[in-house]
């Protein structure tokens, strides 16, 4: 079967602009062929597209285009692209944060949704593969809330179980022991805010980043929470974070159901919460799938070949296989 040619020109060609549009050796072109799987042909102002995809590919190139009159970073057209894949489904109109990045909104129909759920509700649930913005939104829908006086402070939260028994082997105290786990949560926050900001909120306890073992006990009152990696909860370790809630909170639970890094036989707590409270009021739940992934082209693909792989195995969700029987879950986990 032949596949689709398309041919376009740029009139008038403005080549500054076709500059930004191709990039460095034509690497924005290269992510375009990536992203929609076709081949592009340049001569000029004038391009041949050829593949399934190429209508879309000449949407990107003259969205890119239109931008092009500042530079196109590597960020901007992959961010781009994913908005472009997804445009027959976004709406025109998503929530506004209110962050230092004054460009962000949700990409993709889901994204949108998540956010909407986030701001509509008092505990949400998002859940889905690497690279889907689950977290990163969470924090910015964290940072809105704050910078718009709706909680008095930001708590971040995620299981060290990818740590075990190693945890015992690293420098430091505990704090410093889980810092490197807890680290995506510092990078989302720093990109939002400032550095120096955030740096200043530490101090003062208004933004608090912390292993889940710290959650234990506490009733957390007009805060916002995330608990990242919820995958690696154990039921009772996600029982007991839920049961933290106090007035006037917000919860936001992060996790991907297909990297649960529990030990074998414990089942995930994020696994458990999503069948028993799938239809409790008040609490909303998102799937992302591979089509929200918003990095690389490529990780998309990966996303998709590992799930039919999964699929076809049929893994149950437990953690990983471990040598010798467990007799219960790790206290290092709680």
């Amino acid at each position: 079967m032949a596949q689709a040619l398309l041919e376009f020109s740029f009139e008038p060609v403005n080549n500054t602009r076709l500059a930004r549009l191709c990039g460095v050796l034509d690497e924005n072109l290269r992510q375009i062929e990536n992203a929609f799987d076709i081949t592009i042909v340049r001569h000029g102002s004038h391009f041949s597209l050829n593949g399934g995809n190429a209508r879309r590919g000449e949407v990107a190139l003259r969205y890119f285009y239109a931008k092009a009159d500042r530079d196109l970073p590597r960020e901007d057209i992959q961010l781009g692209l994913v908005e472009i894949a997804n445009r027959d489904e976004v709406p025109t109109e998503a929530p506004v944060l209110v962050t230092r990045r004054s460009e962000l909104h949700g990409r993709t129909q889901h994204q949108i949704d998540y956010l909407r759920k986030i701001q509509e509700h008092d505990i949400t649930f998002g859940i889905g593969p690497a690279g889907t913005g689950k977290t990163y939104l969470a924090v910015a829908s964290a940072v809105d809330a704050f910078e718009r006086d709706l909680v008095e402070r930001i708590i971040l939260t995620r299981p060290a179980v990818e740590a075990g028994e190693r945890l015992g082997f690293l420098p430091g105290d505990l704090a410093q022991k889980v810092d490197p786990y807890l680290r995506p949560l510092y990078d989302a926050l720093y990109d939002l805010m400032g550095f120096d900001r955030v740096g200043k909120l530490f101090e003062r306890g208004t933004i608090e980043v912390a292993p889940l073992a710290f959650m234990r006990g506490r009733t957390l009152n007009n805060a916002f929470i995330i608990l990242d990696e919820a995958q690696n909860t154990t039921p009772e370790q996600m029982k007991m974070f839920l049961t933290r809630i106090g007035f006037g909170a917000k919860v936001v639970v992060t996790g991907d159901l297909t990297q649960v890094d529990l030990p074998h036989g414990n089942r995930s707590g994020l696994a458990e919460a999503r069948t028993v409270l799938g239809r409790v009021r008040g609490l909303a739940f998102t799937e992302f799938g591979k089509e929200d992934v918003v990095r690389h082209p490529l990780v998309a693909r990966i996303v998709e070949a590992y799930d039919k792989k999964r699929n076809t195995s049929k893994t149950p969700i437990h953690g990983h296989k471990n040598k010798g029987k467990n007799s219960g879950h790790d206290e290092t986990d709680e």
